[in-house]
């Protein structure tokens, strides 16, 4: 499945690899949580809560790391959210005016399983 993953370099600054994760891939997680609600935060550059997968199920959305670069993420798309410290980062909805996803919140030292594209 396609994924993104966004963490941080060693000075807090955040930047996205493109690849994938594995079919039959589990994820151990201490809880998940659905949400449609965007809160007044999440509009300006921050940093992820905690490492998280985040499903989009509706809604398309450009993101933008720390160092400027942009991804976009859709439905089918994995966002695994990794920039925990330092500058963080932003999105904007591109279509439409919701957001409706899911926060998988794994064991936080768990190996994320992420499969990074060879071109990045």
């Amino acid at each position: 499945m396609r994924a993104f993953r966004i963490q941080n370099d060693a000075l807090g600054k955040s930047y996205f690899e493109e690849g994938t994760l594995p079919e039959h891939f589990e994820i151990k997680s201490e809880r998940f949580v659905i949400e449609t609600k965007i809160e007044e935060y999440q509009k300006h550059q921050h940093q992820a809560p905690r490492f998280q997968y985040v499903v989009t199920l509706k809604g398309k959305l450009r993101f933008t790391t720390s160092d400027k670069k942009q991804f976009i993420i859709e439905p089918g798309i994995i966002l695994i959210a990794k920039d925990t410290f330092g500058e963080g980062h932003s999105w904007e909805l591109i279509e439409g005016d919701e957001w409706h996803r899911i926060y998988i919140i794994p064991n936080q030292n768990d190996v994320d399983a992420f499969i990074p594209t060879e071109n990045n």
